[in-house]
């Protein structure tokens, strides 16, 4: 399959999981996620080297087209541009991987997690657990020294998630390094 017919056939495919979103973010979402996957990198200089011959446009544009797509809408040209809500598109992510999982086997981890970056910032984040690897579905970014408890942020996110997973599937939580008590998801 050429790249232009897998880039097709992927936005076909993310515009079905992600049918939420407007038409430009469904296209900004494809690329981004297409080059992260092929560059196995997150770089945009690296997506859009690779991106741009695929699309036929100059590499400027594409690098251009990519960074606008995450910044606020104040920071973008135009009149009617609207920023991403990314927290609209958690149900939609854990959805669309359990849909893609693997076997009749249906049970799911879920891991709280919070990651400090430096003395700047934490990513708290609820990450589906499969093969020994974490996969972020619903994340927060708060200051590092933030007062307060996470159980509240925790709970928002899971709230994002709820209705996502089908009723007849098993949940089991972990914060930390303790199970925690299974909430409707």
């Amino acid at each position: 399959m050429s790249s232009p017919d897998r880039l097709s056939s992927w936005k076909q495919e993310e515009s079905t999981a992600f049918s939420q979103l407007s038409k430009p973010q469904r296209l900004g979402l494809a690329y981004w996620s297409i080059g992260i996957a092929l560059t196995e990198s997150l770089g945009i200089s690296q997506i859009s080297a690779l991106l741009s011959p695929i699309l036929q446009e100059r590499e400027g544009t594409v690098f251009q087209r990519l960074r606008e797509w995450y910044l606020d809408a104040q920071h973008k040209p135009g009149d009617h541009r609207c920023e991403l809500e990314v927290s609209r598109c958690f149900g939609p992510l854990l959805r669309w991987i359990i849909g893609l999982w693997a076997g009749k086997e249906k049970r799911l981890a879920l891991a709280l997690d919070a990651t400090t970056l430096g003395d700047r910032w934490t990513v708290l984040a609820i990450c589906i657990v499969v093969r020994g690897c974490a996969i972020p579905v619903a994340w927060k970014v708060i200051g590092a020294h933030a007062k307060g408890s996470w159980r509240g942020d925790f709970l928002e996110l899971l709230q994002h998630l709820k209705g996502s997973v089908p009723d007849d599937w098993f949940v089991a939580f972990a914060g930390g390094s303790r199970l925690v008590r299974p909430l409707a998801v």
